[in-house]
């Protein structure tokens, strides 16, 4: 996998991206990663890449030639078109999926804005895909790249020392991951489950499934419509609603006793906001 990051901020990127896992990994040649200053493709003597917004408002805009010249230098050293994403709150918000799809790509550009953005023309010309890391604003494109590089990167083969460890982490099959525990056996009076000190891998192995079962239906229940689960697992998590149902019960009927005066008249809801 070769990255290109188109970023007035080079250094960041490559401090950021430089050290751990991903350090190792661009030494080995598992991933290479390249910036790209957009100054360079200035042609402003003082290297200027910005100008005022048409039409008034707070802020600056990155004008378009530069970023535009700076996409064709690297579409000129790969040799085709490539994809380019564009980090924006605007675009599709990134996840596990979409991590997967990237990871396929023998070459990702990503481009990085600043200020109020990019002047729109360029973006029309150039950009494949908008991606935003979440529903905020940050002050510039150089941390949601480099989440993602980090996410897809974890995906590549060869870059983790277990590829395993990949598949078997958080958003795997849709589900959050188990808990890990290691040294020592005892800890504040609490030990480590007796199941993980057994041996018995079969075991193991349903007790780490379900516990991811059990994380997701407690922290993140929106995921398990899409979650892949045998028949026996679907079986698990009927049961684990099930136990959840009388609480869910009693949460209601509480709910209505609240709604109701002493005399049997229902009170507005808004009253009780």
């Amino acid at each position: 996998m070769k990255y290109y990051v188109l970023t007035l901020f080079p250094e960041m990127i490559e401090q950021g991206l430089g050290t751990s896992i991903l350090g190792r990994a661009q030494a080995q040649g598992k991933i290479s990663l390249k910036t790209v200053n957009i100054r360079d493709f200035s042609e402003n003597k003082h290297g200027h890449v910005d100008d005022y917004p048409y039409g008034g408002g707070a802020g600056m805009v990155m004008q378009p030639g530069p970023v535009y010249r700076a996409c064709e230098a690297v579409e000129a050293e790969i040799g085709r078109r490539a994809r380019v994403l564009y980090m924006t709150p605007q675009g599709r918000v990134f996840n596990q999926k979409m991590a997967e799809e990237l990871a396929k790509e023998n070459e990702l550009i990503f481009l990085c804005g600043h200020y109020e953005g990019i002047d729109e023309r360029v973006l029309e010309q150039k950009v494949t895909d908008c991606v935003s890391v979440g529903d905020y604003v940050l002050t510039g494109g150089e941390l949601p790249a480099m989440v993602m590089i980090d996410c897809i990167s974890r995906l590549v083969p060869g870059v983790l020392n277990n590829d395993h460890s990949a598949e078997v982490e958080s958003f795997y099959d849709n589900l959050l991951e188990y808990p890990q525990y290691t040294r020592p056996e005892e800890f504040m009076g609490m030990r480590v489950p007796d199941v993980l000190l057994s041996g018995h891998h079969a075991n193991i192995e349903r007790w780490r499934r379900e516990q991811s079962i059990q994380r997701t239906f407690t922290r993140r229940p929106d995921l398990l419509p899409a979650a892949r689960l045998s028949l026996q697992e679907q079986k698990y998590l009927a049961s684990l609603k099930e136990k959840a149902q009388p609480e869910n019960t009693l949460e209601e009927e509480g709910g209505h006793s609240a709604r109701t005066s002493q005399e049997g008249v229902p009170h507005s809801p808004s009253a009780l906001s």
